[in-house]
């Protein structure tokens, strides 16, 4: 295996900025390899001891470009979760996957907090395909974890907001409430610009095409009776549990699950109401080997059911080494797999998230695949639609959506 030439460019690049500022931001689309330049980074760097943290469905793959490539330095590769394991902190440098996982705020995440205690003194590679999903106040927390951060003056968020943020007010009804989401990019990016390299998927010469297609399944009745009910009675009393939507956000998390076929009672246990999407999704793929997304747990339980084991895995070395589809979540699956074995990705659900859109639907796009096809699945008459012209539209799904369109 060889670096691409940019790659092998941008990871010289990279290299002089991190020995000269102490941390550099890898900025790159999804698929053009942040993975391996980092990787080549941290060999320029001429580290013996290199920390690579991230999440657990991308651990193989990190591990088969550092094998592949045949670097000589010690790699550990861990999630911010098994941080605490981590006893020795002699790491050369630290490389971030999906930096922004920092990025909370006003208030700093708890992983921010220990990413900072731990390693704020370390030289840091950052990693992302999308730094600001939501908010250019996103910067601070994620360049906070290093001591070289060029706003490091500013000790917390809110003496930072005074200068880079248009604070405005939101009104609640029995109180007001400071909003930062506005953060001035006129002001912040000559501040980061030095630190950050860009890459984007034209650049790379990608010339593949996403094209998504909507495919409507019909419900059963009895879910369609459910949701009714509900919306009129906020509650629904079944055999197997209770379902309260007593408040606009439950109702809107209960609708959007039952849309799909599946409920969380009141009582904390879930279960499948009706295994119509995944019937549809065995039947309408039949003989193909796909991907599919979905959001809550019991919806990977009816794909369990309906596909068996035989069929379905949710281990990725597994999916890439035999005929067998794979499920994953929305979240854990979105961020650092390449699924470019799979002929077709299939939404069995939607998430709420913007930021999720647009990194599920770049999960089978490489540079030498022409087209790549998403399949949503959506309920005949469900919520799903309406979710899907926020999140494509770069804005997430909010309660005022819900209550405009479906109450």
């Amino acid at each position: 295996m060889e670096l691409r030439p940019y790659q092998d460019e941008i990871a010289k690049k990279a290299t002089k900025i991190l020995k000269e500022y102490g941390f550099v931001y890898l900025s790159m689309e999804v698929r053009t390899g942040k993975t391996i330049t980092a990787l080549e980074t941290a060999y320029n760097f001429a580290a013996q001891r290199v920390l690579f943290i991230t999440k657990i469905k991308a651990f193989s793959s990190i591990k088969s470009d550092y094998d592949n490539i045949g670097y000589l330095y010690n790699l550990t590769i861990i999630n911010k979760e098994s941080l605490h394991t981590i006893e020795e902190n002699d790491f050369d440098v630290v490389i971030i996957d999906e930096a922004h996982g920092l990025a909370a705020f006003p208030k700093a995440s708890k992983y921010q907090k220990d990413i900072r205690k731990r390693f704020s003194k370390k030289p840091i590679i950052f990693l992302s395909g999308t730094p600001t999903p939501e908010s250019f106040s996103q910067w601070y927390h994620q360049l906070q974890v290093t001591d070289k951060s060029p706003f490091k003056q500013y000790t917390n968020f809110y003496k930072w907001a005074n200068d880079y943020v248009n604070v405005t007010e939101q009104n609640l009804g029995y109180a007001k409430v400071k909003v930062y989401k506005y953060g001035i990019e006129s002001k912040i990016l000559p501040q980061i610009q030095p630190y950050i390299i860009t890459f984007t998927q034209a650049e790379a010469g990608f010339t593949s095409e996403v094209n998504e297609h909507i495919l409507e399944c019909p419900m059963e009745d009895i879910t369609y009776d459910i949701i009714k009910r509900l919306k009129r009675d906020k509650i629904v009393q079944g055999k197997s549990g209770l379902i309260l939507g007593d408040t606009g956000v439950k109702l809107m998390q209960k609708v959007h699950q039952l849309s799909s076929g599946t409920c969380k009672f009141e009582d904390g246990t879930s279960m499948v109401i009706d295994y119509s999407k995944a019937k549809f999704i065995k039947w309408k793929f039949e003989n193909e080997k796909i991907a599919i997304f979905y959001k809550f747990k019991e919806e990977l339980n009816a794909l369990r059911q309906i596909y068996g084991a035989e069929n379905l895995t949710e281990d990725l070395d597994e999916f890439n080494n035999t005929d067998k589809c794979i499920a994953l979540q929305f979240i854990s699956g979105r961020e650092g797999v390449s699924l470019r074995n799979a002929k077709y990705i299939i939404a069995f659900n939607i998430d709420f998230s913007a930021t999720t859109y647009f990194q599920f639907r770049d999960r089978m796009t490489t540079m030498d695949r022409k087209s790549n096809d998403i399949y949503w699945i959506f309920a005949k008459n469900g919520i799903e639609k309406n979710i899907y012209k926020s999140v494509m539209n770069k804005k997430n799904y909010t309660l005022s959506n819900f209550k405009r369109e479906c109450l």
